[in-house]
Parts: structure tokens; C-alpha cells; sequence
């Protein structure tokens, strides 16, 4: 591609950085910003900066926040003693499109992944367990994708906590087709899975569990 400003090569380099972006895509964004007043493009500059610099993630959930605790914890509405464990912070809006769930949340910021390198120590899994064994915890609710290595995450969590016989253990219903991500899911569905979990012991996996 014969770009002839270097400036906007640069721009078009790192546009296509994005995922799902290709260099023509990266290409069209980079003259369609070029043809905005200054002042817009001041905004946008400054939003990403704010993105990079200012947002912050909840101390208690990991859910992302504009102050240290996220609106879902700091709501007295919700049910702190239901915790529903999530990949990452679009599955946390996911749910909260349905409607259906009053409890809070815990966002691991990712799954157990050894092809990608990616163990339990990587996510947000041991303060999980501190915040279970500290707190009054009725029920954990697994709600991470249905593949092999949300199933993976899933049989680790449990049984780093099966010996805690006073809490619940439950998982959402599988209205999710298997490897489907959670937060493409309608809110018809997802609404539904989270009303009808299971108990995670009957809950029908993969057998990823073996990978660890």
C-alpha cells in the first residue's frame, strides 16, 4: 500500500493494530479522522488517553470502575453473599443486559489456557479463594464460557474450594452452545441460564478437568 505521508502511514499502522482491522479498514478510518474538525479529534485523543491513564479496575470484583469500587459492589441492592464468577468484563455487562441477576461478580481476566501459556496464577483466581474463605459466601455461580478451557477454570475453582460443604456450587444452565462466548449470547438465553443453574456436581463438561 503506497501511503505518501509518512504521519499518516503511522496512524494507519497503529489503527490496524486493533482487532479485526486490516490495513485498507485501518486505511479508510485514518482519512475519515483526517476529514474531522481538530476539536473532535482532540476528544478522541484525550478518551484514550483517559482509557490508558484514568480507569480503573474494582478492588473487590476486577470489574472495570472510575473509582476504586465498581457500582455493582457499592450497591446495597445486590446480594453480597452470591458471587458469579466471569472470564472478562463483557460477560459482566452481558448478564447485566438480562436483568435477571442480583448478586455480584468476580472477573478472573481470562481462562486457564496452557496453549496460550495462561495458568491459574495469571488470573484472579487466588483472590477468589481469600475472598471466599473471609466472607459469608452462599453461592458461587460458574459462569464462564462453554469450552475446554472455561471447563478447565471451572473444575480448578472447585476443587480448590470443594471442602467449603457451606457454600453452593452451581453452574448456568448450558442454554449456551458449546464454544460459544458468553458475551455474544442473546439476553434471552443468557437471562435464562443464569435463572436455571445447576448444581456444578451434576453439571456436564468436556473433561477438560484433566489438564490439571
Amino acid at each position: 500500500m503506497n501511503i505518501p505521508s509518512s504521519i499518516l502511514q503511522n496512524a494507519v499502522d497503529q489503527i490496524s493494530n486493533l482487532p479485526g482491522i486490516g490495513k485498507h479498514s485501518a486505511l479508510r478510518l485514518a482519512l475519515h479522522l483526517l476529514k474531522q474538525p481538530s476539536s473532535q479529534l482532540d476528544q478522541l485523543s484525550s478518551s484514550i488517553t483517559s482509557l490508558s491513564k484514568d480507569i480503573k479496575y474494582c478492588k473487590s470484583c476486577y470489574n472495570i470502575s472510575d473509582v476504586d469500587y465498581c457500582h455493582i459492589c457499592e450497591n446495597k441492592q445486590r446480594n453480597k453473599e452470591i458471587i458469579c464468577v466471569v472470564e472478562d468484563i463483557r460477560d459482566v455487562m452481558a448478564i447485566e443486559a438480562t436483568s435477571q441477576y442480583k448478586g455480584v461478580y468476580h472477573v478472573l481476566g481470562g481462562k486457564i489456557s496452557p496453549l496460550e501459556g495462561i495458568g491459574p496464577y495469571e488470573l484472579e483466581i487466588d483472590s477468589l479463594i481469600r475472598k471466599i474463605e473471609n466472607k459469608q459466601i452462599k453461592e458461587l455461580i460458574f459462569a464462564l464460557s462453554a469450552t475446554m478451557e472455561g471447563d478447565t477454570t471451572n473444575h480448578y475453582i472447585f476443587n480448590q474450594i470443594s471442602n467449603k460443604e457451606s457454600i453452593k456450587i452451581s453452574a448456568i444452565a448450558r442454554g449456551i452452545g458449546i464454544n460459544d462466548e458468553l458475551a455474544y449470547a442473546d439476553q434471552i438465553t443468557l437471562g435464562q441460564s443464569i435463572l436455571q443453574r445447576v448444581p456444578f456436581d451434576q453439571f456436564n463438561t468436556s473433561g477438560s478437568s484433566m489438564l490439571f
